[in-house]
């Protein structure tokens, strides 16, 4: 098992007012080396927008994009003609394919979203450009994994994606170890806690700390606290 920890205070990121952001990889301005990406993980950013602010039309092309709001709401619109407003405990997962126009925008005057925005590079290259958005229940991941987001053609009730890749969430009681088994064995798991302290491999992880778990089909996480946890499956090429 090999376990490389990102601390949450080595993030990049920038302050433009209406959005305050955290990089976990390379992203805009912020350009760090050693953090260009896990495996097929490109972006992990996580965003606050303000009141009635948000990212105006603008094109993607050979992307899988998922948002996840972690507290306010997000709207969305496309050139497919969707329009949707996700919230809390919600999932949107858009395939940009041969290309997409989209915006997201708070879709609060007053209050901020913040919410997690990930993507993932595509299994197949030129697809057709498709919209996804479910709702989870928070009780059904209490100390038990949720997944979330799946692949396209997968029989679970998860946001699909054209990629072999996961994204899973658990909300874990103080002192509850769970372990995580990988669908694909050669993929690699990025661990993300959003609320909380966790353990794994012998290394304690707080809030927005990260650890890339390669070379493992199956590990385990300890929360130390109440703990919000964020699991990303991803093939490493």
């Amino acid at each position: 098992m090999n376990t490389r920890i990102f601390r949450a205070k080595d993030r990049g990121g920038a302050d433009h007012g209406w959005l305050k952001t955290h990089h976990s990889f390379s992203f805009a301005n912020w350009y760090d080396p050693d953090r260009t990406n896990f495996g097929l993980l490109r972006v992990l950013n996580d965003d606050r927008v303000e009141g009635g602010k948000g990212f105006g039309t603008h094109p993607h092309d050979n992307m899988e994009i998922v948002s996840i709001p972690l507290k306010g709401a997000l709207e969305h619109r496309d050139s497919m003609g969707t329009e949707g407003i996700i919230r809390e405990n919600d999932v949107q997962a858009m395939s940009a394919g041969k290309g997409i126009l989209h915006s997201e925008y708070n879709h609060d005057p007053a209050e901020p979203v913040h919410f997690l925005q990930i993507w993932i590079f595509p299994k197949v290259r030129d697809v057709v450009p498709r919209y996804d958005q479910m709702h989870f229940d928070p009780a059904l991941r209490q100390n038990k994994l949720q997944v979330m987001v799946a692949p396209v053609g997968e029989d679970i009730p998860a946001a699909k994606i054209h990629q072999d890749a996961y994204i899973s969430r658990i909300t874990s009681e103080p002192g509850r170890e769970t372990e995580y088994l990988k669908h694909f064995p050669d993929n690699g798991v990025y661990l993300f806690v959003i609320e909380g302290t966790a353990e794994t491999g012998g290394h304690e992880l707080n809030r927005r700390d990260a650890a890339a778990v390669t070379d493992t089909p199956i590990f385990s996480v300890k929360a130390k606290t109440a703990a919000d946890l964020l699991f990303i499956e991803v093939p490493m090429a």
